[in-house]
């Protein structure tokens, strides 16, 4: 049996780098439906002790913590200071920077990942709780960093409704099904994941036929060839696209941004009226196709401008 890096697979966080945390903190919370939390400012480094490539760094951030029925979403707003959040989003922009597995200890796994060639990249302890974070740099391999979180108490997952109980999610769901990576080797990348989250190997899917697809791409047909496969982890799949030659969202973010983070998805009811919606909303849609086995169709809507991230919604048959 395989056996996790860091004795769990479970991904329970994924973290966003922004530019305003207000408004997206905003935007989120309608997004999801849930009780509004006002940002936090991180300790001063008497506190926070951050070490960011070996130095200390007087980095400060505003921090929201927004949980759904799955995983937990992070806002991160960096101040000016040097830090790993202020890096990515001088160099990459907004967007999301990380993934969080829970450890019970630092000390254990950390070697593990250095041995790898994942060297650490920051390190610091919480604010308001007993514990510590370390961010490794695994960027190369995973597409983006792995942050390992060590707490002294449970951390709160529980996710809260708004005040206004006729405000749900805008979707009509909060839960975050997917989070979806575009890589140039989706055999390298595969092997790279299941290594880390102790899995086998899932079966590598090709994109079907045109016809059964019938793949809409900034308004042309197109074949949108690609292969991809799906790992299941507790809380969230993980979807691997290496997309081919033919035009896609795929392969132009590949093209545009390289390889990481494409978009996290929702399933929804009534998928016209949602995506009509959107649009409404200023969101328009980039790319609509129907699975590769016939039993649902998805639709990859421009959220980027507010949400940082492509929002995917599903709809199964």
């Amino acid at each position: 049996m395989i056996k996790p890096l860091f004795g769990n697979n479970q991904i329970n966080q994924l973290a966003f780098v922004v530019k305003d945390i207000k408004a997206a903190n905003e935007a989120f919370t309608k997004l999801l439906g849930v009780k509004k939390t006002e940002p936090f400012l991180t300790g001063d480094s008497s506190i926070s002790k951050v070490i960011y490539k070996g130095k200390p760094t007087e980095s400060r951030s505003k921090l929201v913590f927004l949980n759904t029925p799955t995983v937990q979403l992070e806002l991160i707003e960096p101040d000016e200071n040097p830090g790993t959040m202020r890096e990515f989003l001088d160099k990459v922009g907004e967007g999301i920077h990380h993934i969080a597995f829970d450890v019970d200890s630092i000390d254990t796994y950390l070697p593990v990942m250095e041995e790898k060639g994942y060297p650490v990249l920051q390190t610091g302890e919480f604010t308001f709780s007993e514990g510590r974070y370390v961010y490794v740099d695994t960027e190369k391999d995973h597409k983006t960093l792995i942050e390992l979180l060590e707490s002294q108490e449970p951390r709160d997952t529980e996710w809260q409704r708004p005040e206004d109980e006729n405000r749900g999610p805008l979707l009509g769901t909060n839960k975050v099904e997917q989070l979806a990576i575009v890589v140039k080797d989706l055999d390298a990348a595969a092997d790279t994941y299941c290594q880390l989250l102790g899995v086998e190997k899932p079966e590598v899917i090709y994109s079907a036929p045109r016809e059964l697809t019938n793949v809409i791409y900034k308004g042309e047909p197109t074949e949108a060839k690609s292969k991809y496969l799906f790992i299941q982890t507790p809380l969230i799949q993980l979807e691997l696209i290496e997309p081919g030659d033919s035009p896609s969202t795929w392969k132009d973010h590949l093209d545009t941004y390289g390889e990481g983070v494409h978009h996290i998805s929702f399933v929804v009811n009534d998928m016209d009226e949602k995506v009509k919606m959107l649009e409404e909303m200023g969101y328009p849609v980039i790319q609509t196709g129907n699975f590769y086995n016939g039993k649902g169709r998805y639709a990859y809507m421009d959220t980027t401008s507010t949400f940082k991230v492509i929002i995917e919604l599903l709809e199964r048959f």
